[in-house]
């Protein structure tokens, strides 16, 4: 590494937060400071201010930056001081948030602070460091968006405003990144979401609850066609479950309490409690234990469609990929534990065909639950060893058999087990989390499920929870990104589109739908009275796979002049041949 690249580039993005928070203080000195850490990509600061800050705000800020920076190179100076000289300093300084935050810091920790220099003197911040060794060093950086946030993330505190930006130790590097924020823009799922007609946010019902458009439905309906068959080849049996239960039920699962920010408040009516399900793995149970089961019918693997509520606070919640209201393709499958490697593995091999099919890279995450907080999480230590090591041999089997790669991370279990976890890379880079598949040894305990072994003894299941799509609304909205709004055939809402040129040919095009409506594709006749050019400019908007023109010739010939998202213009072409080739591609 060169001087200027001798720490990581994290701690680049931390020095430059610092620097963007001096350079805000200048320009707005009755602003507070929250807190500013690196974040992947970039870093961010909240501050505490009257106004909101605006775009234009955002050139300024960045530009003092710059003239910072220009100045005399300023070193990072670290300094520590005790908590009560820490508590008096920022206090004197009007930073009450940074006095809270010290006040919450065990006396035992070393408080320091950072000192770079600006036109207007010195700017100190409490922090842990590292840091940069200058201000010269930071050359390479964007201020890129605005956003609130809550206070130490609860909604009840104050809302802050957040500046986001990046840095990075070569302009190049900068360049790209910006070229993928630009890319990123174009693909923005929320903005697509309403060009093409999928789906909507509507204030009235509340933010995020989507409502899905006809074609958003129709999208989302051909994925879960996909996904059903695939489930009824492999023993999978379908149930239905309602939205609300008794709280007790919660109660048992353990979701009452550590999951219990994540749940809507308790309905009292007629005295009981009842509460929205945040998950669907409780009622899965309640169909296991309904009647007495034998080894012989194990597995046994229950799935369904099943909405879920997580109240998500409203600084977190944006478009489908964090919502309120979402359907999970989820399934709960009980058995034997010596049936557990090869069903998990099984699972393992479904959600590979789900981003397979739909031509998408991933890595695999092995998440443990993190030692450090057992509040976290419902069982006992002994069942955690348990199917923390199950889950570990199994992944590492696969590993051997299928080439698969996997990180291990603590603190990403799920609170009755833990999981594997598909972090799938869409056609810009970016990472989302999709399916999972998950082991679990602590429910069927807390529920006191059993099954009769050959020995005739009662024994204790295991249980997998999976989900290959994870949500279908987190699912759609990283597909539409992902594609950037053009479907492969087989996903496209409308999947063809006649275009008659005048009005005498609009029979034959209802004709020619009828005909692709039969062999199962999704056909619309555009029979407005406008030009052809503009029908074919909206239609490659609205990124249909297919427009089949329609004039003289074609009905003459019993033909359709075709045009292609991809291909553009493929001139006439006989219906029977059109229907085999979209068949082919289909397939």
């Amino acid at each position: 590494m060169s001087e200027d690249k001798d720490y990581p580039v994290s701690t680049l993005r931390h020095s430059t937060a610092h620097l963007m928070a001096s350079a805000v203080k200048e320009l707005y000195p009755n602003v507070q400071l929250g807190i500013g850490p690196a974040i992947e990509d970039g870093f961010y600061y909240d501050f505490l201010t009257e106004k909101p800050f605006t775009p234009e705000d955002l050139t300024k800020i960045e530009k003092r930056m710059r003239d910072i920076v220009k100045r005399k190179a300023s070193p990072f100076v670290r300094d520590e001081m005790s908590k009560e000289e820490a508590k008096r300093f920022f206090d004197e300084q009007g930073e009450s948030l940074k006095v809270e935050l010290i006040e919450e810091t065990p006396e035992e920790e070393v408080f320091s602070t950072y000192t770079h220099q600006t036109p207007q003197g010195p700017f100190i911040d409490w922090c842990r460091g590292p840091h940069v060794p200058n201000t010269k060093v930071l050359k390479h950086f964007k201020l890129t968006k605005l956003a609130a946030a809550y206070w130490r993330g609860d909604e009840k505190r104050p809302q802050l405003q957040r500046i986001y930006g990046t840095a990075f130790f070569e302009q190049e590097e900068l360049d790209d990144y910006l070229k993928r924020l630009e890319e990123a823009e174009k693909r923005d799922h929320r903005r697509l979401g309403r060009e093409l007609g999928l789906f909507l946010i509507s204030s009235e019902v509340g933010v995020g609850l989507p409502l899905w458009l006809p074609k958003g439905a129709m999208l989302r309906r051909t994925l879960e066609e996909f996904i059903r068959t695939e489930l009824l080849k492999r023993g999978y049996q379908p149930v239905v479950t309602p939205h609300i239960a008794k709280a007790d039920l919660f109660r048992t699962s353990g979701h009452m309490t550590a999951y219990a920010e994540s749940m809507y408040p308790v309905m009292d009516r007629e005295h009981e409690e009842f509460v929205l399900k945040p998950v669907n793995c409780p009622f899965h149970i309640q169909i296991y234990k309904s009647q007495a089961r034998s080894y012989r019918d194990l597995p046994l693997r229950f799935a369904e469609f099943g909405t879920v509520y997580r109240w998500e606070q409203s600084g977190e919640v944006g478009g489908l990929t964090r919502v309120r209201g979402f359907t999970q393709d989820d399934a709960h499958l009980f058995l034997m534990p010596e049936q557990l490697r090869e069903e998990f593995k099984r699972n393992v091999e479904l959600v590979l065909l789900v981003l397979n099919r739909l031509n998408m890279t991933y890595t695999a995450r092995v998440g443990f639950r993190d030692p450090n907080k057992p509040d976290k999480y419902v069982g006992s230590s002994e069942a955690w060893e348990q199917s923390q090591g199950a889950l570990l041999a199994a992944v590492q089997e696969l590993g051997e058999e299928m080439g698969m790669a996997y990180t291990v991370e603590e603190g990403e279990a799920a609170i009755y087990g833990p999981k594997l976890d598909f972090m799938v890379k869409d056609a810009i880079g970016r990472q989302w989390q999709l399916g999972t598949v998950q082991v679990d040894y602590v429910l069927p305990e807390r529920f006191n499920l059993e099954y009769t072994g050959p020995d005739g003894n009662p024994h204790r299941p295991v249980m997998i929870h999976r989900a290959p799509f994870g949500s279908f609304e987190r699912f759609v909205g990283v597909l539409i990104e992902h594609f950037a709004g053009a479907f492969p055939l087989w996903l496209a809402p409308e999947q063809v589109r006649l275009l008659p040129i005048a009005d005498r040919h609009q029979e034959y095009a209802r004709g020619v739908a009828e005909r692709l409506k039969a062999d199962g594709f999704r056909v619309e006749v555009d029979e407005r009275v406008e030009r052809t050019g503009f029908k074919i400019r909206e239609a490659q908007l609205h990124k249909i796979p297919y427009m089949l023109i329609v004039g003289d010739n074609e009905v003459e010939s019993g033909s359709v002049s075709v045009r292609a998202r991809d291909a553009g213009d493929l001139g006439p072409t006989p219906v029977e041949d059109l229907i085999a080739r979209l068949k082919q591609e289909q397939d």
